[in-house]
Parts: structure tokens; sequence; C-alpha cells
């Protein structure tokens, strides 16, 4: 039993179900990351915890104790909203304490609590200040503050980084990164961001149409994937997809794949259990950084593959470049390094990492597993 325990929870409206039985457990300390596109169930499920969305079946427990009909203000759980949602006739600190007055703390515990997640947030010099004199990054340190405030067992956040620029969004990233690391709260944290998920998370659970469709570390769900959703999901650039037939030599699986000038190539997989496809169709997955130049290959790997493909596109970004090519009839991004020699219109030699593709069936889009 975990310390954040959600067993088969389903939550319908009327005939319309969006949640689909589920289940994850979360240990004290864990900062879980809900992570999916718009529309499926993430920040419903964030609801449901924090009381705000009855649950229509399951369980939700807290420390062992079921939550289900416990009302918001006696779950002990503190959240972050996408709006901040601070009051704003009220100063910073007046925000941060109000939750502690109307629960009658004392006014020299909240003045002495208000004083602390102050100096961790670096937020001192706001406390007289109203929320319209903030800017984003401070009204999302004051939203944080006044959920530290009250030492609950879990944090929820939902989205909270989403009003941000980029610049301040990926400095916020590393705040609440340190925050998390230096009070080992547990974190239970809503996004459609990937990047977000990854950076953040001890583990991440992947939704998708009402289902958790993954559960794992952030290197488990990115090297893994447990289907194709995942694998496209997860990632940025994109994990390339390449429709393939497996045709067997000397006992070798081979993924025959068509480049930009449509002929075909076979390609050594490491996979040997897809001897048992041969004669049928795979779709391969491989990363933009599995596919690069001689000097950017990973020496570490024990099947390398030389193909030489025309270039569509180039895309220099600093420390690498993206080049866009074309294999299965799909547009497929190459990562090489930042002084490779390509020029769009010409042919290329691209180096794949065989080792890292991964194969999926086409059938119900599942990862074959080696």
């Amino acid at each position: 039993m975990g310390f954040l325990d959600i067993h088969n929870a389903a939550k319908a409206y009327g005939t319309l179900e969006v949640l689909h039985d589920i289940n994850i457990s979360v240990e004290q300390g864990e900062f879980l990351v809900l992570v999916g596109p718009s529309g499926c169930g993430k920040s419903t499920l964030l609801n449901m915890i924090a009381g705000l969305e009855e649950i229509t079946s399951g369980e939700i427990r807290i420390k062992g104790t079921a939550m289900n009909g416990v009302h918001p203000s006696k779950r002990n759980i503190a959240m972050v909203f996408q709006s901040y949602a601070l009051y704003p006739n009220m100063t910073v600190g007046k925000n941060i304490t109000f939750g502690l007055e109307m629960h009658g703390t004392p006014k020299a515990e909240r003045e002495k609590a208000m004083a602390d997640v102050a100096s961790l947030l670096q937020i001192e010099p706001l406390l007289d200040r109203k929320p319209g004199a903030l800017s984003g990054g401070q009204r999302q340190r004051v939203a944080m503050g006044r959920a530290l405030v009250r030492n609950p067992d879990v944090f929820l956040f939902d989205e909270p980084l989403s009003n941000l620029d980029a610049k301040l969004r990926v400095d916020m990233r590393t705040e609440i990164k340190k925050l998390h690391q230096k009070l080992g709260t547990t974190i239970v944290y809503v996004t459609h961001d990937q990047i977000e998920a990854m950076t953040l998370s001890t583990r991440i659970a992947v939704m998708n149409g009402g289902l958790v469709q993954q559960l794992g570390t952030p290197q488990e769900i990115y090297d893994k994937p447990a289907n194709l959703f995942v694998a496209t999901f997860m990632g940025s650039p994109a994990m390339n997809i390449l429709p393939a037939t497996i045709t067997v030599r000397h006992g070798k699986p081979m993924a025959c794949v068509s480049l930009h000038d449509e002929s075909v190539v076979p390609l050594q997989l490491s996979q040997n259990n897809l001897t048992e496809w041969d004669g049928k169709q795979v779709i391969l997955g491989i990363r933009p950084e599995n596919i690069t130049d001689a000097d950017g290959a990973d020496r570490n790997s024990t099947n390398l593959v030389n193909i030489t493909n025309t270039i569509i596109v180039t895309e220099p970004a600093g420390s690498d470049t993206f080049v866009t090519t074309s294999m299965g009839g799909n547009d497929v991004i190459a990562r090489l390094r930042s002084d490779a020699n390509v020029q769009s219109g010409k042919d290329f030699q691209f180096v794949l990492d065989m080792d890292r593709v991964l194969a999926f069936d086409p059938e119900n889009e599942d990862l074959i597993k080696p």
C-alpha cells in the first residue's frame, strides 16, 4: 500500500465515462506527473484526489484512509491552480496565511509559517504587495507558498506553468524540482507538456482516452514505451515511425524499409524474437538521436547500420542539426552534430543504431517485447 492509493477509480458524467479503472500507487516523497493531451482525463483525476470531483466508482486512499465522500478541507491536501487563484484584494502575506487563519491557527504560528515559506521561496520583499503588482513568476511563487504553508500530506499541481513564457517555465521547473528535493514532499502534478513530465517526475503516468497508457520512470517511458501512443507523445522531436516488413536471412530478422528514392533496404534488427514475424508487417520506432552521422553514433552499440538517403530539410539548432529525410514513406527526423556537413537535396550517409530500434504490432499498436 502506498502513501496515496488510487484503486479502480472511474468517473462518469451520466452515460459518458471519462476515466476507466485507474490504478496508481504513489509512495511518500514521490513526484508523480500525470501527462497527456487535452481531454485525456488527467485534470479530472487530480480533482478527484482533491475532492473537487466525486468518484463514480473505485477508491482513493491517503495514508491508508479512504477519501471517498471526505470534504476537500478535511483531506490535508494543497492545490496549486493554473490560474494561481490568488485573492486580488489581499497582500501576498495575507494570501499565504489566509487558509491557516480559516483553520484557526494562532497568529504567531501563521506569521512564523509565512516567514519560513517566504524565505524558502525568496519572496520576502513581496509580502506587502498585492497580486496585481506581481509578475507571472512571482504570482506562481506566492501560489506555491500558500500551498507549502499548510504542510499538507499531498501537493497537487494543475498545469501551474502553462501561463508563463518559455524561459520562465524553464526557471520555475527548476525551482519546483529543487523544492521537491529539499522538502521530500509527495506531489501529483498535471501537465500536457512532456518535457515538464520528463524533467520533474520520479514517475510518469501517460494518459489518453481516460486510461493510463503506461506508468513508469521517465527512462522507462522514453526507452520502452508500451505502445505507439506513448512512443510518439513522449519525446521532442517525437519518435520516428516506419512501416516495415520482416524477413529472416540466415536466422537473423531483417526489416525491409523503403528510402526517399523508393529503393528498399534490409536493416538487421537486434531483437531476435522478431524471427517469428517473418513475412509480416511491423511498425518500427526509432528516436531522432539514433539516426545520426558516423562521428555522432554511439560507439558502444553492437549494431550500427549505414544507409545513404536524401536530405529533404535541414534545421540548425545550435548544439545540434536536425535533418528531415524519408523512410517507409514517412518523414523521418535525424539528430546530427552541429557541424555536420549537410545540405537539402543532397545525399548523406546516416548511421542507424539498431540496438535502440523498437518494434510495434500494427494491429494493436503495442510494443513487441524482446
